[in-house]
């Protein structure tokens, strides 16, 4: 029969806070502190620990990639509501003759107010214009009504 070969023992000096964070991370495995710091040793000598880091870099990179188009996405949106909103304001507001003109200023700021409040309200509250849209629209490029 022959024997098991016998782990070889090693002192290591940690800093603090490397040695705090392992402990954590030994803790929330509920594994041993040896077995977690032998595994992270492994891995760094590992000859496909570069490619697992480039895989995880890349995951990570894949998804900003994603949020960044969301934003694009979200953005869009936002300059295209409000580019019609202003066409279809220009097109179907009459001016004002000059006695109501004075008035519509003169509740301007309390208009505002309510339309902040508003808004506040939509963001808290939701749901959101982005939720309403499908997400092909922008894909086909064209919206019913243009």
């Amino acid at each position: 029969m022959t024997g098991t070969k016998k782990k070889a023992q090693m002192s290591v000096y940690l800093d603090p806070a490397v040695m705090k964070a392992l402990s954590a991370y030994a803790a929330r495995r509920e594994q041993s502190l040896s077995l977690i710091a032998e595994a992270a040793i492994a891995s760094f000598l590992s000859p496909d620990a570069e490619e697992r880091r480039e895989a995880a870099t890349a995951k990570r990179l894949d998804q900003i990639d994603r949020r960044i188009a969301r934003l694009e996405r979200d953005v869009g949106i936002s300059v295209e509501t409000i580019a019609l909103f202003i066409r279809f304001w220009l097109t179907t507001t009459p001016p004002l003759p000059e006695p109501a003109a004075k008035a519509a200023r003169a509740q301007a700021g309390a208009r505002y107010d309510n339309f902040v409040a508003a808004l506040g309200r939509r963001l808290n509250q939701g749901p959101k214009l982005r939720q309403e849209l499908p997400e092909d629209v922008q894909q086909t490029g064209s919206f019913q009504g243009d």
